[in-house]
């Protein structure tokens, strides 16, 4: 699979050849030479924060006039939820799913992924930073034209995107929903051999816990995405909360942070602070790098945190997924066998918010 389109309001990228580490993955080019080429599989991504007033937002649209009409729209409609309408001539296509559940100024992620010859496709919701996904199926989605999907991506004269609206990005495969890796390839785990980049860690490895124990890897994921939102690269820097080397890691990614000052200020022996609250142009910045980003992650038996180059982070939390076969069958673990999977119970140590991370980031600077 690929990227082959990465969109802002400054930035327009488009090759059928892939972007960024995807480029010469797609299998486009050969395929899509000619005007009139189609789409037949593949997934719109567009991330958005919610206004702070009940009104309705255009999350992507866009309308070209070619052999027949063909326009395409996602657009959040309070008291209704997102509506998706393509139509191709006189052939409609029109699918709603809800979103009472996320908040005004929260983030949220929104995928079409669409099956022309299979003649399925999903929307999906979910809200950033939470255990929140939304699927509604939909039926008999029609092939997109190539040629419309180009304009869209590299010419903004030819959509209308709100200002809500972060950025939109073009799979040609369907892209997985549900919990997402958070880690750099290269960022250091401690394993029973010592440290070992997470990228080269697998299943059946052991590695040591926070506990101190070993335990073992039961799956590891890895994904490529779109440099941007929620899964801009953030780069925690050494020394601060105890790390010996600069890790890369995307914004959801929690540490578990503890010591007197901690106690001190939250009453708490140990506190989880998601990477993207620690951003202050010191303790950590936002990382510069192409339009793509991979990321991996870790599943333990329990939710328990790993030793990363010093400091204690969070293996990825999956929950009770095991139990929700439609997600799971979206996700990245869908692979593997459910009867393997662990249950995840909510953390009992509380996560920051953005305004007390800060402050405990600044009073470890100084």
């Amino acid at each position: 699979m690929a990227w082959i389109g990465i969109s802002t309001r400054d930035d327009q990228r488009f090759s059928l050849a892939g972007l960024g580490s995807d480029s010469g993955r797609s299998r486009l080019l050969a395929k899509a030479s000619t005007t009139d080429s189609m789409l037949s599989r593949g997934t719109i991504l567009v991330e958005a924060v919610l206004p702070s007033e009940d009104r309705a937002i255009t999350l992507l649209s866009f309308q070209r006039s070619n052999a027949w009409e063909t326009s395409f729209s996602l657009r959040a409609i309070p008291g209704r939820g997102i509506v998706l309408v393509i139509q191709q001539g006189d052939r409609l296509l029109h699918a709603t799913i809800g979103y009472e559940n996320a908040t005004h100024g929260e983030t949220i992620r929104l995928s079409y992924a669409w099956d022309a010859p299979a003649r399925t496709a999903l929307l999906a919701l979910e809200v950033v930073g939470q255990p929140r996904t939304v699927l509604v199926p939909v039926s008999a989605p029609p092939p997109l034209l190539v040629a419309d999907l180009r304009a869209a991506f590299t010419d903004p004269r030819q959509r209308e995107m709100d200002e809500e609206a972060t950025y939109i990005a073009l799979s040609d495969e369907i892209e997985p929903v549900g919990p997402q890796p958070t880690l750099s390839l290269h960022a250091n785990i401690l394993t029973e051999k010592g440290y070992v980049a997470a990228g080269r860690v697998k299943a059946g490895d052991t590695v040591r816990a926070m506990s101190g124990k070993l335990v073992p890897v039961l799956a590891t994921i890895r994904r490529t995405v779109p440099a941007l939102g929620s899964f801009a690269p953030v780069m925690l820097r050494a020394p601060y909360f105890g790390l010996r080397e600069d890790v890369l890691v995307a914004p959801d990614q929690r540490l578990v942070i503890g010591g007197s000052d901690v106690e001190y200020m939250f009453g708490e022996e140990q506190v989880l602070v998601p990477a993207r609250h620690l951003v202050n142009g010191t303790a950590a910045i936002h990382a510069l790098g192409g339009p793509t980003v991979t990321w991996t992650q870790l599943i333990l038996p329990a939710h328990e945190a790993l030793q990363v180059s010093g400091t204690q982070m969070e293996s990825l939390f999956i929950g009770r997924l095991r139990r929700k076969p439609e997600l799971l069958a979206c996700s990245l673990l869908c692979d593997v066998d459910r009867g393997a999977l662990p249950e995840h119970a909510q953390s009992s140590h509380l996560v920051l918010r953005h305004f007390e991370a800060i402050t405990l980031a600044h009073r470890r600077a100084a």
